[in-house]
């Protein structure tokens, strides 16, 4: 079946000319440090963002650890959102492996961290506490852009009191193009930045951690520790270049395409559309109607994610044409006809 998967823009194929330029990449050992598609991927992304230098690793998960391991050291503290990427869904990790401890800090509802909780949530230099060493922020955060404003303001906090700062930007390109403003321009700043190819950009694996040699050099060393040293790897390299090439401008498509979804499902009594922002739908589903849809759907050849919470999110991505959206709103509404 030819399926409209809206689970996750971390669904998506290699595109033929993708594969091609993976077929084709000069490949050594990246451990090494000789594989030359992996070093030009690092220099183009480190380049891109306005840092010395980076580092290809498999997993966004993995690129948001290291960081933090090479920011943190054993029981310090970073400030992370109640709701982010690198506090809730990334298996404690900080805490597990880096002996870092989280602070959690409510989002506003458009995905920042309101200054003045940051600021009480800092701790004093006293041996009772952990020490407060890093501000971890999101964007896009559930689809929300974080406003430039916004940005400097915690900017200037987080130096005011001797914190770095981390963003976990895995999808800063979607954040990028929606603002109109360029992926350097909204890393400014930060003392790492994470960026995941394998969401919106459509690679097949790998994100990227970008900071100073020094930051760098110790993530590196993690990145060995934690068993993320990886040979040929040039061959994901060239699809994270190819996708840095042609999928980025192409995001304005996902997002055009998330507000047909969202426009057309607001027009279903049964539904309500809780918001879209970049390319995600938020709406909610009547919960007793959850399972039987997910069959309804998955009949008509749509995947969607259910969760414990009647709360949906679908996800467009380069695997979602205008023909899947219209496929999708006429699943919905023949599902809720006549209920």
């Amino acid at each position: 079946m030819d399926w409209v998967d809206l689970r996750s823009d971390t669904v998506t194929k290699p595109t033929p000319a993708m594969r091609a330029a993976m077929a084709g990449a000069e490949v050594g050992d990246d451990v090494y440090g000789e594989d030359p598609t992996v070093n030009a991927l690092q220099q183009r992304m480190a380049d891109e963002l306005g840092f010395e230098t980076a580092l290809f690793v498999p997993s966004g998960t993995q690129s948001n650890l290291l960081a933090l391991m090479a920011h943190c050291e054993r029981g310090d503290e970073y400030l992370v959102g109640m709701d982010a990427h690198t506090y809730k869904y990334e298996g404690g990790g900080a805490a597990v492996l880096g002996s870092i401890q989280p602070q959690p800090i409510p989002h506003a509802p458009d995905g920042t961290l309101p200054l003045e909780q940051i600021r009480t949530a800092i701790k004093p230099v006293d041996p009772h506490f952990a020490r407060t060493r890093l501000l971890a922020l999101e964007n896009t955060w559930h689809g929300r852009v974080l406003p430039m404003d916004y940005l400097a303001a915690a900017h200037d906090l987080a130096r005011a009191h001797g914190l770095a700062l981390h963003l976990d930007g895995a999808r800063l390109y979607n954040a990028a193009v929606t603002s109109g403003v360029s992926a350097r321009a909204i890393a400014r700043g930060f003392d790492s930045v994470s960026v995941c190819l394998s969401k919106g950009l459509g690679a097949p694996v790998g994100s990227v951690l970008a900071g100073s040699s020094v930051l760098i050099g110790k993530a590196r060393r993690w990145r060995k520790v934690l068993g993320g040293g990886w040979r040929q790897a040039g061959l994901l390299a060239a699809a994270g270049l190819y996708a840095l090439d042609h999928h980025v401008a192409r995001l304005a498509e996902d997002h055009a395409r998330a507000a047909a979804l969202a426009a057309g499902l607001a027009t279903i009594p049964q539904l309500k559309v809780l918001g879209q922002h970049t390319n995600m739908v938020f709406v909610d589903v009547p919960a007793r109607s959850l399972q039987a849809l997910d069959v309804h759907l998955r009949a008509a050849g749509i995947r969607i994610g259910i969760g414990y919470l009647p709360t949906l999110r679908l996800v467009t991505h380069l695997d979602v044409d205008d023909e899947g959206i219209a496929r999708t709103l006429d699943a919905f509404a023949g599902f809720f006809a006549g209920r």
